[in-house]
């Protein structure tokens, strides 16, 4: 599914140009002249979705933005530096920050050992967001595509990076503004809003049969439960293994 939103376009290169070198000091990624938060707000309080903003550590703010290292004039470094993560649609789709009680992951905690080794290597990719059905959107580093600093879908329902075409910014209006039962048509059960309102933001429902499997296509006839979503992620990374996805 390609979207298309006339956002200001931001891409991964800062990240992985700051990322190739000595990393910055958190001074010199905090911009106070003119800070990405002040849009990205502005989206939020325009926004068709409802959004819920987790409140951030200052302390922990400025570690994770450290760890990530893009600068807070970009709309990443904006909601890692300002948020504790963003809730979208009753918590359906989680966009990772520095954390919270609410939302127990940072995003340069949650990629390390799965997207880079140490801090301040270049990834392939960065993940960005995840939602409640097992599915995680990707940052392109190069390691999906050409087209570095584009988002991706790692879908549950075929276990494939499916290419979103648009930015990290426009990934926000995605979330902010798209109709999400579109998007999510097939995979939202009768009931769901209530289920993952009360979902944690470190699990997720795992369901059987697979999505991807025919006997699993239809979601309301599927037995579910709640895992935790490091957990759902390794499963999918052996079952594209498993199925030959990987070269």
């Amino acid at each position: 599914m390609r979207l298309k939103f006339p956002l200001i376009v931001l891409t991964f290169l800062s990240f992985a140009a700051n990322a190739q070198n000595k990393m910055k000091k958190v001074e010199e990624l905090i911009d106070k002249a003119d800070p990405g938060w002040t849009l990205v707000e502005d989206w939020i309080k325009t926004a068709q979705n409802k959004v819920e903003i987790l409140p951030a550590d200052a302390a922990k703010a400025k570690e994770a933005l450290y760890k990530t290292q893009v600068t807070t004039r970009s709309s990443m470094g904006a909601v890692v530096f300002n948020t504790g993560g963003l809730l979208i649609d009753d918590g359906w789709i989680r966009i990772l920050g520095s954390g919270n009680s609410k939302f127990d992951r940072t995003l340069p905690d949650w990629n390390k050992g799965k997207t880079f080794t140490e801090f301040g290597e270049a990834p392939p990719y960065l993940l960005i967001a995840d939602d409640a059905i097992g599915g995680f959107y990707l940052l392109n580093g190069g390691g999906l595509g050409a087209d570095i600093g584009k988002i991706y879908y790692f879908s549950p329902d075929n276990l494939e990076y499916e290419p979103l075409d648009v930015t990290y910014s426009e990934f926000l209006g995605f979330c902010f503004n798209n109709d999400l039962d579109k998007f999510y048509e097939g995979n939202r059960w009768n009931g769901w809003r209530e289920e993952v309102s009360k979902l944690k933001g470190d699990e997720v429902f795992n369901f059987y049969p697979f999505l991807w499997t025919a006997e699993g296509s239809d979601i309301n006839k599927n037995s579910r439960k709640i895992i935790p979503v490091q957990e759902q992620y390794g499963l999918n990374i052996d079952l594209r293994k498993q199925l030959g996805f990987e070269k």
